[in-house]
């Protein structure tokens, strides 16, 4: 019989976290119940509630921790150049991650939840002001970078690319467009 490992509190609050991010990428903030949540980390639901509070607090845990992952990717692309072609190469790697990207729709679709539109919107102007921080781009600039970023994010929730792509003609056109097709 195998032998199971103990957790840390913070080991089993991450483990959450990441179920967490899993099922708010599925089925979004109003959709997802944190019975869901419990299961996939194999938790109570009581203990998810013990650890974060609520399930608003647990999305914006996860709103934090997918916008934290977006700009350590774009932070790893700058030390490689620090330039908004770099990054946008580096655009695969998010892709690679469509749970990330899922989230971030969800929690644009949630702001009107004044708690987690002020993350939401906090969390945006922080990866705008990291692109403009380590790449030297001009405003238009970095919104022509994000406005490109944010096509990408819903051809990837919509299926079109990333992991998997159902391949159809107007995007994989749409795709060649951005010069890493």
């Amino acid at each position: 019989m195998a032998t199971r490992v103990r957790l840390t509190a913070k080991e089993r609050g991450d483990e959450v976290l990441r179920a967490a991010v899993r099922a708010f990428a599925a089925t979004g903030y109003e959709g997802t119940k944190t019975d869901e949540i419990a299961r996939l980390a194999g938790v109570s639901q009581p203990y998810v509630i013990r650890l974060f509070g609520s399930k608003q607090q647990l999305f914006l845990a996860a709103v934090e921790s997918v916008c934290a992952r977006i700009e350590q990717i774009f932070r790893e692309a700058a030390e490689e150049r620090p330039d908004l072609e770099t990054l946008g190469r580096n655009y695969d790697r998010l892709l690679a991650e469509p749970e990330l990207l899922r989230v971030l729709l969800h929690s644009f679709s949630a702001s009107s939840d004044p708690i987690i539109g002020d993350c939401v919107r906090h969390r945006f102007g922080s990866i705008y002001a990291l692109v403009r921080d380590l790449t030297g781009a001009t405003p238009t600039q970095a919104r022509e970078f994000l406005s490109a970023g944010m096509l990408l994010t819903v051809m990837s929730a919509m299926q079109v690319i990333g992991p998997n792509p159902i391949p159809l003609p107007w995007s994989q056109e749409l795709t060649q467009t951005f010069g890493n097709g």
